[in-house]
């Protein structure tokens, strides 16, 4: 047999089963170890984040200009089948976050009569800053009818408990929740669906996707480097939020530590999502009186009200009792501090005349029990601006440490 016939019918192969056959020969191999080398560093628009690390990137990564998020529930009963579509991921997630395709075949370098194993539609754009970042949903250590499917539910945190009903909340099971999640960001939005789509084409079989949601304008700044956001309500937002320059309190609030429950969250983070539509339209219609009021804070400069500067500390108890800014703050909370990473979005209309529009709520946290929920009880129960506010959707994930490098994949101390 000649090479030639060889390599044809190894293209085939490949082509056919997207990168099923190449990861589980090197989980990550040299495609995980060929971005940039690990580090903290802001990285420009149009570059590759390292993907290896002590931590996963996505989550104090500067945040970038887009979002596409999904979630997806595990349709395999077979737990070597996940196991493999992990290594599969945490491959092609390597090569598609240093600008490559996701296949090692690529988009049109395989034989005609075989598939490509990549989608093509990131063909000849730069990486645009892409990370994405993983998390396990807690329904993947038992599922709704309480089944442990994989045999995990010994290995299910405790600070992954299932979150309590808020005040307000009107949610819908179908955009909530999943077993697993990924949170694509880049500075391109084309990047960041074609790396979903692909992980999505990857997992036929094994999962299906559950919701999904597309975000644009990054709601919040994760680096000191960079200029605060506005959100749908023309305020600057984010202006408290943890930053990459800060490792002590980063340490402190958003990494879990060794002792906080299994050794395989140690380096990693808690995860919730929420999908909240912004009344604009009713907000529209306030006056600037009552706007700035209800946030606490200044819409032109961002300062807190009674201060000049955005980056002013505000005095506490001199805003509103009911403002969004005092009753989020640290000081209202027993010291809680999350990092928020969330992105506006624009859904089209609600069929009567409005806009279907507002935030996708993002944050990582050490222990949602002591950050996320009495901060967010606190709020439901007492701010105004939830006149405005309609909460639609909640999820909760475990996203673990980073991948060190070769043979390791994504939720490999899980699994082992």
């Amino acid at each position: 047999m000649s090479d030639s016939t060889v390599s044809r019918r190894r293209a085939i192969a490949l082509a056919g089963v997207g990168v099923a056959g190449v990861a589980g020969a090197a989980a990550v191999g040299g495609a995980l170890v060929r971005g940039a080398a690990a580090d903290d560093t802001p990285h420009p628009a149009e570059g590759a984040v390292a993907f290896t690390g002590a931590h996963q990137a996505g989550i104090v990564t500067p945040a970038q200009d887009r979002l596409h998020f999904v979630a997806f529930d595990v349709v395999t009963k077979d737990r070597e089948r996940l196991i493999t579509l992990l290594k599969d991921w945490t491959a092609a997630a390597a090569r598609m976050t240093a600008g490559q395709d996701a296949g090692e075949i690529g988009a049109v370098n395989g034989v005609p009569e075989a598939p490509p194993d990549d989608t093509g539609e990131a063909l000849g754009l730069p990486p645009s800053g892409l990370t994405l970042t993983i998390g396990f949903g807690p329904t993947l250590f038992r599922n709704a009818e309480g089944r442990d499917r994989f045999g995990i539910a010994a290995k299910r945190p405790p600070a992954l408990d299932d979150l309590p009903h808020f005040p307000g909340d009107m949610l819908d099971a179908g955009i909530s929740g999943g077993d697993l999640c990924v949170q694509a960001c880049a500075n391109d939005p084309q990047v960041a669906v074609h790396a979903i789509r692909n992980l999505a084409r990857i997992g036929m079989g094994v999962v299906s996707v559950r919701w999904t949601q597309l975000g644009f304008g990054r709601t919040s700044s994760t680096s000191r480097t960079q200029a605060t956001p506005r959100n749908l309500f023309g305020f600057k937002d984010g202006t408290a939020n943890l930053k990459l320059e800060e490792p002590e309190l980063l340490d402190e609030h958003l990494w879990v530590r060794a002792g906080d429950g299994p050794e395989w969250m140690t380096g990693g983070s808690y995860l919730v999502t929420r999908k909240i539509r912004m009344i604009v339209e009713t907000w529209d219609r306030s006056s600037l009186t009552e706007q700035e009021a209800i946030v606490g804070r200044h819409k032109g400069s961002g300062a807190p009200l009674g201060m000049t500067a955005e980056f002013d500390e505000p005095k506490v108890a001199a805003l509103p009792e009911t403002s969004h800014v005092r009753l989020v703050h640290p000081e209202s909370n027993a010291g809680a501090r999350l990092l928020r990473r969330g992105y506006n979005y624009v859904d089209g209309s609600d069929g009567l005349g409005r806009l279907d529009a507002g935030l996708f709520f993002i944050a990582y946290q050490r222990d949602p029990r002591k950050q996320f929920v009495p901060v967010q009880l606190n709020m439901s129960r007492h701010d105004d601006m939830n006149e405005y506010l309609k909460p639609m959707s909640i999820g909760l994930f475990a996203c673990p440490p980073g991948v060190s490098g070769t043979g390791d994949f994504w939720g490999r101390t899980l699994f082992s």
